[in-house]
């Protein structure tokens, strides 16, 4: 990534723009992992994306694991900051609760990606493609 020569302090930032990054950071790895287990059509890549980045698949994500029990107190905090966020935004196919959990997973991707904790945001996102697998409709089921 380009050094920006400024510094950030991640950890003041606001909610927000770090569920912007995280937004990005997690469509680019859901849409590389898509071009190693998918077709290579276009429509068939967005059809299969969205099972990925949706604001239910994001807030399922966030809830399974926090059942499992595998994220630090740190990022629990920061999954909650982003849940709380206020946003203008009103989510149009989600209910508002989704989307704030949605928000609060995005907060925590961009969270780890700004810190440059990279080992630990692709070892969760890892995690999270095994969880979208194991519903149903994700890639590897045979649909």
């Amino acid at each position: 990534m380009l050094d920006e020569g400024n510094s950030l302090d991640v950890k003041q930032l606001n909610s927000l723009p770090l569920a912007y990054m995280g937004d990005a950071v997690f469509e680019v790895y859901v849409r590389h992992h898509l071009l190693y287990h998918e077709s290579v059509k276009p429509h068939r890549l967005h059809k299969e994306a969205t099972k990925y980045v949706s604001a239910k698949a994001q807030a399922s994500i966030v809830h399974s694991l926090l059942e499992l029990e595998c994220l630090t107190e740190e990022e629990i905090a920061v999954i909650k900051r982003g849940r709380n966020a206020k946003s203008s935004t009103i989510p149009k196919n989600t209910d508002v609760q989704t989307y704030r959990y949605s928000t609060g997973f995005e907060a925590l991707i961009g969270y780890l990606y700004l810190l440059k904790r990279i080992d630990r945001v692709e070892e969760l996102i890892a995690k999270s493609f095994e969880l979208i697998k194991k519903r149903k409709g994700g890639i590897g089921d045979g649909k």
